[in-house]
């Protein structure tokens, strides 16, 4: 008989950062929380990824208010974040103890389940967040960067299945952000990973290439323990596959999630309402809800492709689009077959755009590329070719170990030149590491409020990081 599966609801995090670009507030989630808390989700994915930092910068909203918010409204229902390995939430590497104080932090404001990535799938930038996560009794899921190319075989996510069982995770989530995976596949790769290891398997699929919902039935079959899937107002396109739909197309079988059809309805009139209001303000654009195959022709992610035309855009070249990706899984393979997420889809992205646009291969070779190849961001699937490491990293040290065992303890420091004037928790330290450029303007904001000053002269930045 096979175990009833377990529904992770994503609207409150990844469908929103996936569709509207991170901006559902906490005023548009609490009226409905209390409802979403009677479904009986095997957890709601409510924090982490892009969404601290769109709280600070567009929001003017304390994420850990949020989070707390979220922990009191609804309290019979398991919390999951998205944590990025060693980078915690912001964009470089943290030290240890650092980190650790994240995921303490992040536990005792409500957090249950923290779902922990790397980049590179280095199972060494994730040690210490698996740790930190065990030592504060939360459940500790690693995901493991699902990507194309040569390298990544069907063995290849066995072995690292195998990495992450014994380093102790309390589940493994295939994700596969670029929607890459197809139904037949997603079959092979799941019964795989079944095969040798005994913790639970999650899988994560984005809609984008319209395959989504056949992936997660197919991966059901072969035994998949939880999916992950997205109130249908927004679900779809980059987002995920409608809860509703997958919760219909198992009842009845031995599968059957055990969720109320009619409850979550009630639910989907709520979210409905939204997604009126996002595409009246344009910060829904229905395009995002479109079927886009590129991804599984040109092996990018969507969210990669649009970068690499906005930058062919700003240097008057977009003809040369097709000769850039063709020139990604070049620069792709020179760099050691790195997956294709945040932050190497963009490292990988930029450098081939200026190769091309250059006329000539590494003639100018961004910070971050030689970062990458340098070893900063940690070990690529595949060893990189030492002439060519020379060739870009120059008389540089090439980086072996773990890239956080050169890093000093730092929280004691950031303890000790955190601005008092903005202290109103401890958390706030940690707000500051991660964003140390757009946290000074959310405090200030947040303290003018406080104290009846207009601070709406602040200039608050307006770039966007997708996870």
């Amino acid at each position: 008989m096979a175990n009833k599966v377990k529904v992770t609801e994503t609207v409150l995090r990844d469908a929103h950062q996936s569709l509207i670009a991170t901006r559902m507030s906490i005023d548009e989630m609490t009226p409905i929380l209390p409802e979403m808390d009677k479904v009986g989700f095997y957890s709601a994915e409510v924090w982490g990824g892009a969404t601290f930092d769109a709280c600070i910068r567009f929001l003017d909203e304390d994420p850990w208010d949020r989070l707390r918010t979220i922990r009191k409204l609804m309290p019979n229902t398991k919390l999951q974040m998205l944590f990025r390995g060693q980078n915690a939430l912001g964009y470089r590497h943290y030290a240890d103890d650092v980190l650790e104080y994240f995921v303490q932090k992040s536990v005792a404001n409500g957090i249950d389940i923290i779902r922990i990535f790397d980049a590179l799938n280095d199972i060494r930038n994730l040690q210490t967040a698996i740790a930190a996560a065990k030592k504060e009794k939360a459940h500790a899921q690693v995901a493991i960067s699902y990507t194309t190319g040569e390298t990544f075989t069907t063995q290849y996510y066995m072995d690292y299945a195998k990495q992450i069982e014994e380093a102790g995770a309390d589940s493994i989530c295939i994700k596969d952000m670029a929607a890459l995976l197809t139904p037949y596949y997603t079959a092979e790769l799941v019964s795989a990973i079944k095969s040798v290891v005994k913790i639970p398997i999650q899988l994560h699929t984005h809609y984008t290439s319209g395959l989504a919902s056949m992936c997660l039935l197919k991966g059901v079959e072969n035994g998949v323990d939880m999916i992950d899937t997205a109130m249908s107002p927004l679900a779809l396109g980059t987002s995920h596959a409608p809860t509703e739909s997958m919760v219909a197309a198992l009842q009845g079988t031995e599968y059957d999630t055990g969720l109320d059809l009619v409850q979550l309805n009630n639910i989907r009139d709520y979210f409905m309402t939204l997604r009126a209001k996002y595409i009246k303000s344009g910060l829904l654009d229905p395009k995002m809800l479109a079927t886009n195959a590129n991804a599984l022709i040109y092996q990018v992610p969507g969210g990669m492709l649009s970068n690499l035309l906005s930058q062919l855009k700003q240097a008057g070249k977009e003809d040369q689009l097709n000769d850039v990706l063709a020139e990604v899984p070049r620069v792709r393979a020179d760099a050691g077959m790195p997956p294709l997420v945040t932050p190497t889809s963009q490292i990988v992205g930029t450098q081939a755009v200026y190769n091309i646009i250059m006329g000539e291969r590494y003639k100018m070779v961004t910070k971050e590329f030689k970062g990458l190849v340098r070893g900063e961001y940690g070990r690529t699937p595949v060893a990189i070719d030492p002439d060519f490491r020379k060739k870009i990293i120059g008389d540089d040290e090439p980086i072996d170990c773990r890239p956080a065992d050169l890093l000093e303890p730092e929280l004691e420091k950031m303890k000790a030149e955190f601005p008092q004037k903005y202290y109103e928790q401890e958390e706030d330290i940690l707000t500051m590491a991660q964003f140390p450029q757009v946290a000074p303007k959310f405090f200030e904001k947040r303290r003018n409020r406080k104290y009846g000053v207009d601070s709406d002269h602040v200039n608050v930045e307006t770039k966007v990081h997708p996870v």
